[in-house]
């Protein structure tokens, strides 16, 4: 059944991208048959995912598609059900969400059709990754995957700074898949096959599984956005719709972390500790540099999309730290460090999408997309700010919502390095935490920094002083992962035991300690270690709460509450520019690590001609740009550049030396062949 369920999810979400085709002639029909079909094929993923994930079911199937001698293999087990659930919740809530935010590309210069099309195949694809079972059906799934979102980050092409995101996607996908297939050929030159059946029989050296393991972390890395391969990310998701954009960070980037759990923890035969440290280090850098990254930015949704990469980081830390425990012989430990790593994936699939929702509906109401032009949108939409704010709370990692029990999981994970024998990873362990503690911190003052900026105080722009509430459609979307966010972080327990079945099939055990006082208290070592009972901190939370907000009302029925104008130092009336703006919040951590970034200030005076001590105006400009663009692949493209300049040299325009290239490759195939 659960196969079966997923089939019906893939054909779902491909049944609505052809309908899609039709929504030229036939706009509002076809707008809310293609989203009902997205939805439904959400709620089949999160079904069939469901039911392989919670009755530890492994299915699979040959169809005869592909080539003559390889045949398509399908595969539901517990890791693959866990991510159709992934990809399942996100879809149903873009459902609900997407046909009041597209009715604003319904009569602009682009076709609706292009987008319904490509919305259902990027689905479609995302799905069939994760049940293919042969390196061919993965790959042909991946490259769809890819391309679909190309033409979605390039939906609205006419801006230039769109075709550039898409063109450089496009690329970095591209190699990112090569990388892919090197590793998978490694795996099938020592397997004999193409299968994922044979690939795990592969009896291979130590050498050739670490360059097949350096090719997939590279490969699924870049897609992932581990940085320094994250260059991509602060350019496309900018340029994709909105609800797209929630897809692609919610939901791609964790294809691509199912594509490394899978290889790694799967197809080589188990991990080992060497991989794990440079897994470790490569996403504790990745946090670190995204959160602060981040922090600068202006544009909101370049700002989550640079929180991916922190989030992305954290997700590999926990998994790097169950590959160190597994390849040293403690395997609870790594169930501990694995289940923190699911955990994250599935909570930032849900806070990151409500968050990129939430700006969408902001995007589209106030049109604006810059920090230091919004403010007070929390009195023209108060539903959407409620929203946001749980968004806020969750990526913050602030109890009780889930954001919390990911990281806290993963804390307890690096917790346990006394346990290993090696005296340097001892030591780098909880180095590692402290980053984690560091970029937690961070992370908390960037969303602060945001919502305060955007949602309170005092209007920047006309548009947002007009800015109105959105329909109830997208309303629902956001209020589905807001809910989501909050039942999460306050279960963990349940979710914690969901997550068994895909510890049992990759290491072999389960976490039973998590559970062992019951439903209440999550305990993911032992009772005397650590414990946490969110039910508890919620109860807490309201009753501290209703307390204050009877005190409060008490005192102001026994004493009378004068209201009048804040004191504004005698310059008459309160404006927006009065308030703090986002690169003013961020000043003092700028300071701080500002060799992270390139940094450019420039302070321009103007001085009056007969008075020149008189200053009539000042002009202060600031520019910060990501240091990887400048320091990696700047140079990266000249090489290439000045490489294509001297191989185009052999295009002479003659005949006779093209028939001689032709007859020199021929001999030389010929003498290969003999």
């Amino acid at each position: 059944m659960s196969l079966s369920l997923a089939e019906w999810a893939v054909l779902g979400a491909l049944a609505s991208g052809l309908l899609g085709l039709a929504a030229d002639r036939y706009p509002v029909p076809v707008k809310f048959v293609c989203f009902t079909l997205l939805g439904l094929s959400g709620l089949g993923a999160v079904l069939g995912g469901g039911d392989a994930l919670l009755h530890a079911v492994t299915a699979v199937q040959t169809l005869p598609l592909g080539l003559p001698w390889l045949h398509w293999h399908l595969r539901v087990d517990p890791l693959s059900g866990f991510f159709l659930v992934v990809i399942g919740i996100v879809t149903v809530a873009v459902s609900l969400y997407g046909p009041g935010y597209v009715r604003e590309y319904e009569h602009g210069r682009q076709s609706t059709a292009a987008l319904y099309l490509f919305t259902g195949l990027f689905v479609a694809a995302m799905q069939l990754v994760v049940i293919a079972d042969d390196a061919f059906a993965f790959l042909v799934a991946w490259e769809l995957m890819s391309l679909s979102s190309y033409f979605l980050v390039a939906y609205q092409h006419q801006h230039a700074a769109n075709r550039r995101a898409a063109f450089l996607y496009l690329l970095m996908a591209e190699v990112g898949a090569l990388a892919i297939l090197l590793a998978f050929g490694v795996l099938a030159a020592f397997g004999g096959g193409f299968s994922f059946e044979a690939m795990r029989g592969a009896a291979l050296t130590p050498v050739w599984a670490s360059v097949a393991f350096a090719l997939a972390l590279f490969g699924f890395g870049m897609k992932a956005g581990l940085a320094p391969l994250h260059i991509w990310l602060p350019q496309a998701h900018p340029a994709a719709p909105s609800h797209i954009s929630a897809l692609m960070s919610g939901v791609m980037l964790k294809v691509a972390i199912y594509g490394l759990i899978r290889f790694v923890f799967d197809l080589l035969g188990g991990p080992r500790w060497d991989w794990g440290l440079v897994l470790l280090l490569a996403g504790s850098a990745s946090a670190l540099l995204g959160v602060l990254y981040a922090l600068m930015q202006h544009d909101l949704k370049r700002l989550l999309a640079y929180h991916s990469v922190e989030n992305v980081g954290i997700i590999c830390m926990g998994l790097g730290l169950a590959m160190i425990f597994a390849g040293t012989g403690h395997p609870r430990l790594a169930v501990l460090g694995l289940v923190a790593a699911l955990y994250h994936t599935l909570n930032h699939a849900l806070f990151k999408g409500l968050l990129f929702l939430g700006a969408g509906a902001v995007l589209q109401r106030s049109h604006e997309g810059d920090l230091e032009r919004m403010g007070g949108l929390i009195r023209r939409m108060p539903v959407t700010a409620l929203f946001f704010l749980i968004g806020c709370i969750s990526i913050s990692a602030l109890p009780p919502f889930n954001g919390f029990v990911s990281e806290w999981l993963t804390f307890q994970a690096a917790l346990q390095a006394p346990a290993l024998h090696s005296g340097v990873l001892r030591a780098l362990i909880p180095v590692t935490a402290a980053v984690l503690a560091l970029t937690g911190a961070l992370a908390a003052a960037c969303f602060v920094k945001v919502y305060g900026v955007a949602f309170l105080g005092r209007a920047r722009s006309r548009h947002v002083r007009h800015a109105r509430e959105v329909d109830l459609g997208m309303r629902a979307g956001q209020g589905l992962l807001a809910a989501l966010c909050l039942v999460f972080g306050v279960l963990p327990t349940f979710t914690v035991q969901a997550l068994e079945p895909i510890a049992h099939q990759l290491l072999g055990r389960g976490l039973p300690s998590a559970s062992v006082q019951g439903w209440l208290w999550l305990t993911p070592v032992s009772p005397q270690t650590a414990s946490y009972a969110a039910p508890l901190v919620l109860a807490g939370m309201f009753l501290f709460g209703g307390v204050m907000f009877a005190l409060l009302n008490a005192r102001r029925r026994t004493r009378a509450v004068r209201r009048t104008v804040p004191w504004t130092c005698g310059f008459g009336p309160l404006d927006a520019r009065m308030q703090y703006t986002s690169t003013a919040f961020t000043h003092p951590i700028r300071r701080i690590f500002r060799p992270v970034w390139e940094v450019h200030e420039e302070v321009e005076e103007t001085r009056d001609p007969a008075q020149p001590l008189r200053l009539t105006g000042l002009r202060y400009q600031l520019h910060i740009e990501d240091r990887s663009w400048r320091t990696l692949y700047e140079p990266l493209g000249r090489w290439v550049t000045a490489a294509a300049r001297r191989v185009g040299k052999i295009q002479t325009g003659s005949v006779r030396t093209y028939l001689a290239y032709s007859l020199f490759t021929l001999l030389v195939l010929l003498w290969l062949v003999t």
